[in-house]
């Protein structure tokens, strides 16, 4: 039966993908060609509420192909018009339908930060291209190093990005280790995190310089997998018995907002230490998360 259902879910994720993918081209085309930038603006609801709704139809193949349970904790009071920066660690693909669970329709529509070769991922790469995904480089310090001129074409993407989205509600979504946890690349790393890899600082730097005050807060995502890190095909047959989320909204402090990380190498080191004192509170939230469910229960009293 298991293959006969697997197939039928993803006949639906295929005829979602066609439904919504082309009429957010077509928006995003006729988008283009609009005469002003207010009318540009105005547009923008209709395309995120095709988004809204693509998401919306995989959340409910989620409530209903899986028995997957999400023990959501938040802490944060947010609004379906703030301007938020997501941070969240991360270990599988499944962390992305987990937040878009947890936030569709609860916050503005969630930009994530893409590598340039996914827009030539067949559809998806357009729809993402309508909705204003930002594409980055992704260049390796080898090659930055080679060229120094590839860092500064990632740092104007995303100033050009946030551009775009000072004028609307917005959700900028950041995977601040740069790309999913392993064993293998913790040990490589030599990561001082029990369960996480080293942040990279430069990418929320980047961020909070181009939107300064246009951000409400930061809200800060700790995603654990008690039966360990899962992939796509195991959500789709039943073998994560549950996902905890852990949501705190932060506030950005008014320094880190000041500073100029690329050229001011003080200013650097202090953010890198207000982001590593981040990484520090995740990775103790992230052991608490992961301790056996008596132990747990216990906790809570």
């Amino acid at each position: 039966m298991l293959p006969l259902r697997l197939a039928l879910i993803f006949l639906i994720i295929a005829g979602n993908t066609l439904l919504h993918v082309p009429p957010l081209v077509l928006m995003a085309l006729i988008k283009a060609l609009l005469p002003s930038e207010r009318l540009r603006v105005a547009s923008n609801p209709l395309l995120t509420g095709l988004a809204e709704s693509w998401i919306g139809v995989n959340n409910w193949l989620w409530r209903t192909f899986t028995h997957t349970r999400v023990d959501l904790r938040e802490d944060a009071g947010l609004r379906v018009d703030g301007h938020y920066l997501v941070l969240a660690n991360h270990q599988s693909w499944v962390d992305i339908l987990v937040l878009q669970k947890v936030f569709n329709r609860r916050i503005p529509f969630m930009r994530f930060f893409l590598k340039r070769q996914l827009f030539w991922v067949p559809l998806l790469g357009l729809a993402w291209w309508a909705l204003d995904f930002p594409f980055m480089g992704r260049y390796s310090k080898k090659q930055i190093a080679k060229n120094p001129e590839l860092a500064l074409r990632d740092i104007d993407a995303t100033r050009r990005a946030c551009d775009k989205f000072r004028a609307i509600p917005v959700a900028i979504m950041n995977f601040v280790e740069g790309t999913r946890f392993t064993p293998a690349k913790h040990d490589t790393q030599g990561s001082p995190y029990r369960h996480l890899l080293k942040p990279k600082s430069g990418g929320v730097a980047f961020v909070l310089d181009a939107m300064g005050q246009g951000l409400h807060s930061i809200v800060d995502v700790t995603i654990a997998y008690p039966a360990g890190t899962p992939s796509l095909l195991d959500l789709l047959a039943h073998r994560i018995p549950e996902i905890r989320v852990q949501v705190r909204q932060r506030e950005i402090p008014a320094e880190i907002l000041r500073g100029d990380y690329q050229n001011d190498r003080a200013f650097r080191v202090q953010f890198q230490q207000w982001m590593n004192a981040m990484w520090q509170d995740k990775d103790a939230e992230l052991a608490r998360m992961l301790v056996k469910d008596v132990d747990r229960e216990a906790g809570r009293d």
